[in-house]
C-alpha cells in the first residue's frame, strides 16, 4: 500500500497547477491532505473520482483556512470527521479513516508563527497526543500522517542553531513530538529507512528557500509499532511543486 501525506496549501490552487495529472501517476492508494483551505462545495470531489478515490473533506468554519481530508481507493468502513473537541473541531484538523484492520488519521497541527498562539498549538499537541493513546487501546494499528509544523531533530533542518528560537524548533515542541512518538509506540517511517541531513518537507517562498534547499522536515507518516515489520519505504518526494509543502511518502505490506 502507498500512502502519502501532502500539505497542498490551498486544494484549488493546486488544482490549477495539475494536482489531478501528478496524482494519477503518483497512483497512491491513500492521500492524506492537508490545508486544503476550502469548504466541501469548493472542492472538485468529481475529478477524485474519475481517478477512483472517494474522498472525505473535513473543512474549517472560517473559510480559506485549515481543513484536512483523505482520499482513499479503498472505501472505508467509516470516517471520523474531528476528534470532538470543539475549538479543534471548528478549525478542521482531524480526520480518520477506518479500514479492516488499521486506521489512517490525516492531522494538521497548528502552526504558532503568531506567538499568541503557542499556547493553543501545544494544548492541541497535548490532547492529540492523549487522543491517539485512548484510540490505541481499540486500534493498534494506526498510520498517523500530517503536517505536524515541528521538526524533531537537528537534522530535520537547514539551520539548527539559528532557529532554535523559532516556533516549529523550539525545545518544547521537540520534546513534545519526542514524547508523542514514544509514549504512542510510533515510528517515523521517512527515518526509519534514511538518516540522511538535507531532506525536508518545507520551504519557506522567500530568499529562493527551495532553490538553495534551506528546508524544514515538518511533515510525517508515522506508522505505529504493531506495523514495523509491513514497513517497505519511505521517501519525500521534494520534486513536486503544487505547494510551499511536499508530499512524503511510506510503502507498506498492508
Amino acid at each position: 500500500m502507498k500512502l502519502i501525506s501532502y500539505n497542498v496549501n490551498g486544494i484549488r490552487a493546486a488544482f490549477t497547477k495539475d494536482f489531478t495529472g501528478w496524482l494519477k501517476v503518483a497512483d497512491p492508494d491513500i492521500i492524506c491532505i492537508q490545508e486544503s483551505k476550502a469548504g466541501n462545495d469548493q472542492i472538485d470531489i468529481e475529478s477524485f473520482e474519475k481517478l477512483g478515490y472517494h474522498s472525505y473533506w473535513h473543512s474549517a468554519v472560517r473559510k480559506g483556512y485549515s481543513g484536512v481530508g483523505i482520499a482513499s481507493k479503498i472505501e472505508p468502513k467509516q470516517v471520523i470527521y474531528g476528534c470532538g473537541i470543539e475549538q479543534y473541531d471548528h478549525e478542521g484538523r482531524i480526520i480518520r479513516a477506518d479500514f479492516e484492520g488499521y486506521s489512517v488519521i490525516s492531522v494538521y497541527v497548528p502552526s504558532a508563527s503568531n506567538i499568541d498562539r503557542l499556547d493553543f498549538k501545544l494544548q492541541f499537541c497535548e490532547d492529540f497526543l492523549e487522543y491517539i493513546k485512548e484510540l490505541r487501546k481499540t486500534i493498534p494499528n494506526l498510520l498517523i500522517s500530517g503536517d505536524f509544523n515541528i521538526c524533531h531533530k537537528p537534522i530535520d533542518i537547514h539551520n539548527p542553531e539559528g532557529l532554535k528560537n523559532v516556533s516549529g524548533f523550539l525545545p518544547v515542541e521537540r520534546e513534545w513530538l519526542s514524547r508523542f512518538i514514544d509514549e504512542c509506540e510510533l515510528i517515523d517511517s521517512f527515518r526509519f529507512f534514511n538518516d540522511q541531513p538535507d531532506n525536508y518537507s518545507w520551504w519557506s517562498y522567500r530568499q529562493n528557500s527551495r532553490a538553495r534547499n534551506k528546508g524544514w522536515r515538518l511533515d510525517y507518516n508515522f506508522v505505529s509499532y504493531p506495523l514495523k515489520d509491513q514497513l517497505r519505504r519511505a521517501v519525500i518526494l521534494k520534486e513536486v511543486v503544487h505547494s510551499d509543502h511536499c508530499p512524503v511518502m511510506a510503502e507498506l505490506d498492508i
